[in-house]
């Protein structure tokens, strides 16, 4: 008598998380896979039927299956297996953190699994069980800017406020300039790696045909971008293009200009003087992230100007303006939102895993 396969049923969240398994690109594959097995199950599959879906033994199916019935997703788990026992256990753990803490040897920027390997007389295969258990990778790096300016949170609320809440029929404009783009020409296309692999391809070498400035002007309501391209950077050429972003706007509307702190953007009282309804809203030092137009000039180097050639100054202004023209089609506004900060540097440290 054939047996009948045991009947899955689980909650709402359960099956959200076996979802995410199952469409993880980080996590182990095997996990993902039997994810997709059980969401079979889930579905009134039969063993048979959902073995040749994915390509195995019903009596796969069938053990996994019945280990999430038993255990839920812990049940997905390998379970341990017997072997050869740990040779380096907490001490081992200890000692590496406590030699992560030292300077590297002489001659080194920071350590790799090898130096560490050698300087505890272990193996280096035994460094590296070490390393991923605990999510330690030297290689990696973060990089981070912290503000000293005293008034880092009066002028963040300031900027933050215009985001958030901004004056009624005001106009809040993100401002900043991208200085100094080269006009870069050379040899690119797709080239064939030793894998089989189609990537892009280009020469080392290249042609300088001069550089242009970008002034941009973030509109941060709508998303859309005024710009102007000049041949130099000084205070003159930035009035200059504020003059062309405020010209068509009513005298007596006003306009909040969100800067960083560049030499350019200050000590301009004359120019403020002459557009009273124009006011500048200062980041706070070492703080220009809190510009939204960064994340403009961001989108923009990785689809105008990464691996692009260009064999001239007009070539590389038309690709300029061509990208803004297309991007203000679909202009929208960035959604500026807190985000709680979980990087390494604050948290996860050598320091805090020893304690």
């Amino acid at each position: 008598m054939a047996r009948v396969a045991v009947t899955l049923s689980c909650t709402a969240e359960v099956v959200a998380e076996l979802e995410r398994m199952s469409r993880s690109r980080s996590g182990e594959v095997r996990m993902a896979e039997r994810a997709r097995i059980v969401l079979a199950c889930l579905e009134g599959k039969r063993n048979d039927e959902v073995a040749r879906e994915f390509g195995t033994r019903p009596n796969t199916v069938g053990q996994w299956r019945r280990r999430f019935a038993e255990r839920g997703i812990a049940g997905l788990r390998d379970e341990p297996r017997p072997g050869t026992p740990i040779k380096h256990g907490v001490e081992l753990r200890d000692r590496i953190l406590a030699q992560l803490e030292l300077p590297p040897p002489a001659g080194m920027a920071s350590w790799d699994g090898g130096t560490l390997a050698q300087a505890l007389s272990v193996s280096d295969d035994a460094v590296w069980r070490v390393l991923r258990k605990e999510g330690i990778q030297l290689q990696r790096h973060r990089s981070w800017c912290v503000s000293t300016d005293p008034e880092f949170a009066a002028k963040a609320a300031d900027v933050i406020g215009l985001y958030l809440n901004p004056p009624e029929n005001a106009l809040v404009l993100s401002v900043d300039e991208k200085p100094s783009i080269q006009a870069l020409e050379r040899a690119r296309g797709y080239v064939q790696t030793s894998s089989g692999k189609i990537v892009q391809g280009m020469k080392s070498t290249y042609k300088r045909h001069g550089t242009v400035n970008l002034f941009a002007a973030l509109e941060v309501a709508t998303g859309v971008i005024r710009s102007k391209t000049t041949q130099t950077k000084k205070r003159a050429d930035f009035q200059a293009f504020m003059d062309e972003v405020v010209a068509d706007q009513p005298a007596d509307r006003q306009v909040h200009v969100i800067l960083d702190n560049l030499n350019t953007h200050k000590k301009n009282d004359a120019w403020l003087a002459a557009h009273p309804n124009v006011t500048f809203h200062f980041t706070p030092t070492s703080a220009s992230w809190l510009n939204q137009v960064e994340i403009w000039f961001g989108i923009f180097q990785r689809k105008t100007l990464n691996n692009a050639s260009f064999r001239s100054i007009e070539q590389l202004t038309a690709a300029i303006d061509a990208f803004i023209v297309s991007y203000n089609k679909s202009a929208a506004p960035f959604v500026w939102r807190k985000r709680e900060v979980r990087g390494a540097q604050l948290r996860n440290t050598i320091v805090n895993l020893r304690n």
